[in-house]
């Protein structure tokens, strides 16, 4: 068993930012690819944003292209999300999900492969 911590959300209007924060304690990001998802009530689970650690490779969902940005910072061991221009379709519960020693892939979305969640950190964004 394991578990991610988030932070960093929060509650703006739409157009702000925000930058969540993922790391796990007691593990060092290596090769692994990890995953942002969000959910919002009564809504199905989505992927928005993949890393694999091993190289720095990012995945981004259509939706958030050109707006969120996902980095590694090697000597703090976090991954971040840097959310620009959010919009309130945006809101939801964050999560931070990772499948060690593996590469994203194509697959990189689907929420069956990865076994580390986090608590998730709530976004909120007003109109």
């Amino acid at each position: 068993q394991g578990r991610l911590v988030e932070s960093g959300g929060g509650s703006v209007q739409a157009g702000g930012s925000l930058r969540l924060s993922c790391a796990a304690s007691g593990y060092l990001w290596s090769r692994d690819c990890v995953v942002w998802f969000r959910q919002a009530p009564g809504k199905e689970r989505e992927g928005v944003a993949a890393i694999y650690t091993g190289t720095g490779y990012t995945y981004y969902t259509d939706s958030v292209k050109g707006r969120f940005t996902l980095t590694q910072d090697n000597v703090k061991n976090t991954l971040y999300l840097q959310m620009n221009s959010l919009k309130p379709e945006d809101t939801a519960m964050y999560y931070c999900a990772a499948d060690p020693a593996s590469l994203c892939g194509g697959n990189w979305y689907n929420v069956q492969r990865f076994r580390f969640w986090g608590q998730g950190t709530q976004v909120t964004v007003s109109s």
